[in-house]
C-alpha cells in the first residue's frame, strides 16, 4: 500500500491507543482512547475528524504524528511503517508531519522570545545556515500575518490570535507535507476563527499541505474538510464526503451530531436527544458501542459490533441498520 498506486498519504490501519490506570494492584485496567481504528487521508486534502469530547481524536491525531507510541496496527506514511523506522529515521520524518495544536498559550515557552521560538525545529534538526533560517522564519511570519516586530516579543504580549499564528509559522518552518490540526481554533474568539481557517486554506494551496483536522465544532468541520470522519467512544463509526456526511448521514450518532448544528432556515429539521451518558473507554459496552444510546438499537447491536461497510459512493457506516430516518 503506497502512496503512489492511489493519492493516500497516509493510511492508518487497525491503530489501537490504550492508557494504562495506576491504582489497580489486582487487575490492570486500560483507557481504550483509540480502538482499531482504519482509514486513509489523501495527498492535498482535508480530513476531518469530529466527536464528542474523549472519543480519541486528539489521542488519534497524536499517534499518527508519532507523538505516542501505538498499542497496536500500523500507521504508514508514504508507504512507510513508521513504528518500524529507526530513531533517526523518525527523527526526519517529523519534520514532514507537524501539529498545530489547541491552545497556543501552551505550546509556546513563555521564557522564550518569538524569534527563538521560530528558530527551535532548525536548531533540532540542524537545517539551514544562520542567514537561511532567519530569511525563512521572515518569509513564514509574513505569511501569517506577522512582522518582524514580532520577533522579539514575548507569547505574553500577543494576542491568542497572534500566538496561533505563530504556531502556523512554526509547524510550517520544514516544509511539512501533512500537518495535524488539533482543535486549532477552539480557543479563538469567533472572528479570529474565520481569520485563521482562512489563512489555513490559503497555505495548503501554496503550500501544497494535507491537513487532519480535528474538531468538535461539527461547522468549522464542514467548512473546511473534503472527507469527514465521525468518531464514538475509540471507534470511527461514519466515514464520507462532507456533503454526504452533512446531508445524508447514515450511522444513527453522525444524524443526531448534524441535528445538534443551529439552523437559519425555519423549521430546520428536528433535533434528536440522545438519552443516558457516554460509557466509560475503560469499559465499553460490547457489540457496537453507541448502543447504548441508540433510538433504534435492535438486541444483535450489544451482541455483534458492525463493520466500518460501504452506505454509499466513498461513504462508510458502522451500523447494522445504516440509513434509517433520525429517530426510527
Amino acid at each position: 500500500m503506497t502512496e503512489q498506486n492511489d493519492g493516500t498519504l497516509v493510511s492508518v490501519e487497525n491503530m489501537v491507543k490504550y492508557f494504562p490506570l495506576r491504582g489497580h494492584p489486582f487487575r490492570r485496567q486500560y483507557v481504550k482512547a483509540v480502538d482499531g481504528v482504519s482509514f486513509a487521508i489523501r495527498r492535498g486534502e482535508t480530513f476531518g475528524l469530529v466527536g464528542e469530547s474523549g472519543c480519541g481524536k486528539s489521542t488519534l491525531g497524536r499517534a499518527l504524528a508519532a507523538l505516542y507510541p501505538l498499542s497496536a496496527g500500523r500507521v504508514l506514511f508514504a508507504g512507510q511503517d513508521i513504528a518500524a523506522l529507526q530513531p533517526r529515521e523518525l527523527k526526519s520524518l517529523r519534520q514532514k508531519i507537524q501539529v498545530i495544536f489547541q491552545d497556543p498559550s501552551a505550546s509556546l515557552n513563555p521564557r522564550v522570545t518569538i524569534g527563538r521560538a521560530l528558530e527551535e525545529p532548525f536548531r533540532i534538526h540542524r537545517a539551514g545556515r544562520t542567514a537561511e533560517r532567519q530569511e525563512r522564519i521572515a518569509f513564514l511570519l509574513e505569511r501569517v500575518g506577522l512582522s518582524d516586530y514580532h520577533l522579539s516579543r514575548y507569547p505574553h504580549e500577543l494576542s491568542g490570535g497572534q500566538k496561533q499564528r505563530v504556531g502556523i509559522a512554526r509547524a510550517l518552518a520544514l516544509n511539512p507535507e501533512l500537518i495535524v490540526c488539533d482543535e486549532a481554533v477552539s480557543a479563538l474568539d469567533v472572528s479570529i476563527q474565520a481569520q485563521v481557517l482562512n489563512l489555513l486554506a490559503d497555505l495548503q494551496e501554496e503550500f501544497h499541505l494535507t491537513y487532519l483536522f480535528i474538531s468538535h465544532n461539527l461547522n468549522v468541520v464542514h467548512h473546511v474538510s473534503n472527507r469527514v470522519g465521525v468518531m464514538y467512544l475509540g471507534k470511527l463509526v461514519e466515514i464520507g464526503s462532507h456533503r454526504d456526511i452533512y446531508a445524508r448521514p447514515r450511522h444513527p450518532y453522525t444524524q443526531a451530531l448534524i441535528s445538534a448544528i443551529p439552523r437559519a432556515e425555519a423549521g430546520g429539521g428536528g433535533r434528536i436527544i440522545l438519552t443516558g451518558d457516554v460509557p466509560s473507554p475503560v469499559n465499553p459496552p460490547a457489540g457496537c458501542r453507541f448502543h447504548t444510546r441508540c433510538p433504534r438499537a435492535a438486541p444483535e447491536c450489544g451482541e455483534r459490533e458492525p463493520l466500518l461497510l460501504p452506505a454509499g459512493e466513498d461513504h462508510y457506516a458502522a451500523c447494522h441498520f445504516p440509513g434509517g430516518e433520525p429517530g426510527a
